[in-house]
C-alpha cells in the first residue's frame, strides 16, 4: 500500500526529505502530495473557528496519510472529531518568530493590543502564540482585531495595514532589513513552538513498518540539513523562484541554522502545552468542542522515534 506524505515549505523537514530522496530508499512505494496543489477549502471567519484544511486532507482520497505542521493543526483536528495520532515533535523553535510592532509604534505591551489589528497566519502556531500572550495579560481573542495575514503579511505590516504582526523567519528577516521593528513579546518563555508530525489513527495502528521507515528517513534527512544548511536552503529558494516569488539564499540559510532538527517523541511537557492551547482555543470559541489531546497518543510510535534517533 502506498504511503502518501503531505509536504510544503513550512515544514522544513518534510520539504527537504521530499527533495533528497532518502525516504524512497527505505520505502519505494511512497507518493508525495504538495499541500499547495490541494483545494484550500473554506476558511471560517477569524472569530468563528480555525481552518481545518490539514486535518480534512488526512481523510480524503486525494489527500495524504502523514503531514508535518506547526503546533495548532492537530488540536484543530481533534476539535473536529477526527481520529488522529501524533508521530513526533522537534525541539523548541523559539527563535523562529515573535510578535513585533514598528519601532515608532505607540504600542509598548501586549495589553496595548486591545482593539488593535494583529496580523497572523490563522490556524497555525501563530494563533496559539497570540492566545498565550493575551492570556498572560488577562485578555481574550475578543479584545483584539485579529487579521488573517497568511498571504501578504510582511507588506501589510510595512504598509501599516496591521498594527502588530506575528512575524517568522525568513519573512521577518526581510522586513527587519527594510524597517525598524521592535519586539513586543518573544516566543521563548511563552511557548515552545515545535514542529510536529501527525497521521490518522488507523495508519498509526495498522502501518507500523511504513511509519517507522518515515521516522528513520526524517532523522537521516534532518541530520543532513544540520550539516548542509546552505544546500538545504537552495531547495526552498529554487521552489519559491519557480513559483514566481522572491527568496534570498542567505535568509533561508540563516533561518534553517536557527531551527532545531531531529524528531523527538511527544512527552508530557508537550502534551500539557497542547492541552493548555486546546482549552484556550475552546474558551475563545475557536474550537467547537473540548478535547483531550492524550487521546492522540499511540505508545509504540514514541518508542519507534527513540529507536530511530539512536541510529543517527
Amino acid at each position: 500500500m502506498t504511503l502518501r506524505v503531505g509536504y510544503f515549505p513550512h515544514n522544513n523537514s518534510l520539504f527537504v526529505l521530499r527533495h533528497l530522496g532518502v525516504l524512497e530508499k527505505r520505502l519505494p512505494d511512497v507518493t508525495w502530495v504538495d499541500l499547495r496543489d490541494l483545494p484550500a477549502g473554506e476558511r471560517p471567519g477569524i472569530r468563528e473557528g480555525l481552518p481545518t484544511v490539514h486535518s480534512d486532507h488526512l481523510f480524503t482520497e486525494e489527500g495524504y496519510d502523514v503531514i508535518g505542521t506547526g503546533f495548532t493543526p492537530p488540536i484543530t483536528a481533534l476539535g473536529q472529531g477526527r481520529e488522529v495520532a501524533y508521530i513526533g515533535i522537534s525541539g523548541p523553535r523559539v527563535e523562529n518568530g515573535r510578535i513585533v510592532v514598528k519601532a515608532d509604534s505607540s504600542i509598548s505591551s501586549i495589553a496595548d493590543l486591545r482593539g488593535k489589528r494583529v496580523g497572523l497566519a490563522h490556524g497555525s502556531w501563530q494563533t496559539t502564540l497570540v492566545l498565550f500572550a493575551l492570556e498572560r495579560e488577562g485578555l481574550t481573542w475578543d479584545d483584539i482585531e485579529p487579521v488573517d495575514s497568511s498571504v501578504d503579511a510582511a507588506r501589510e505590516f510595512e504598509d501599516g495595514e496591521i498594527d502588530a504582526w506575528v512575524g517568522s523567519y525568513p519573512a521577518l528577516a526581510g522586513v527587519e532589513a527594510r524597517t525598524a521593528v521592535r519586539t513586543l513579546i518573544d516566543t521563548e518563555g511563552l511557548f515552545s513552538h515545535p514542529s510536529l508530525w501527525f497521521t490518522r489513527r488507523d495508519v498509526a495502528e495498522q502501518r507500523r513498518e511504513e511509519l517507522t521507515a518515515l521516522v528513520e528517513a526524517l532523522q537521516e534527512s534532518d541530520a543532513w540539513i544540520t550539516e548542509h544548511p546552505r544546500e538545504a536552503a537552495r531547495f526552498f529558494v529554487d521552489d519559491a523562484q519557480a513559483r514566481g516569488h522572491d527568496a534570498d539564499l542567505d535568509e533561508w540559510e540563516a533561518a534553517l541554522r536557527g531551527r532545531p532538527f531531529g524528531v523527538l517523541p511527544v512527552d508530557d511537557a508537550f502534551l500539557d502545552e497542547q492541552q493548555r492551547a486546546a482549552d484556550l482555543l475552546h474558551a475563545n470559541r475557536l474550537l467547537p468542542r473540548r478535547v483531550t489531546v492524550r487521546d492522540a497518543v499511540v505508545p509504540w510510535v514514541g518508542e519507534a522515534v527513540l529507536d530511530a534517533a539512536a541510529t543517527v
